[in-house]
């Protein structure tokens, strides 16, 4: 799956990189809610797109769980996968990974890496705010 380019086109359709404002202009119902065990999770029910989010969670994670889920919905739309908290441990499972490049290749761009060349993946980390093993599957993507 070219996980790159399935983001170009979005971002050239909805001239957005903000995952909250691509979900409004694709019709996505957007739940937020206080989840127990997971910050969030996609939902394809009766023709509906639905994401939920833990409504407890920082700025920082919602996006980055809305994004993740983002990315279940347009690779995996019948799936209903459930976010796991990735700060903890990186799951394994192919949807998941695919689902956290989806949404590291959403935040980070290929600009924001040029322009820090010289930063290791624990700097990068602290700029943006992300785990280190999310970082290291962006920077697979960087061109």
């Amino acid at each position: 799956m070219d996980i790159p380019q399935i983001i170009r086109g979005l971002v050239q359709r909805c001239e957005t990189r903000n995952p909250f404002k691509i979900l409004e202009q694709l019709g996505v119902l957007l739940v937020f809610y206080p989840l127990d065990g997971v910050n969030g999770f996609y939902q394809y029910f009766q023709r509906n797109n639905i994401i939920y989010i833990d409504e407890r969670l920082s700025d920082i994670e919602m996006l980055l769980v809305c994004a993740h889920e983002l990315g279940h919905m347009l690779m995996h739309k019948k799936s209903n996968a459930v976010f796991l908290d990735s700060r903890a441990h990186l799951n394994t499972c192919k949807y998941e990974l695919e689902a956290n490049r989806f949404a590291m290749n959403l935040l980070i761009t290929d600009d924001d890496i040029e322009e820090h060349l010289d930063y290791t993946t624990e700097q990068f980390s602290r700029l943006f705010g992300y785990h280190k093993k999310l970082i290291e599957l962006r920077l697979k993507d960087f061109n």
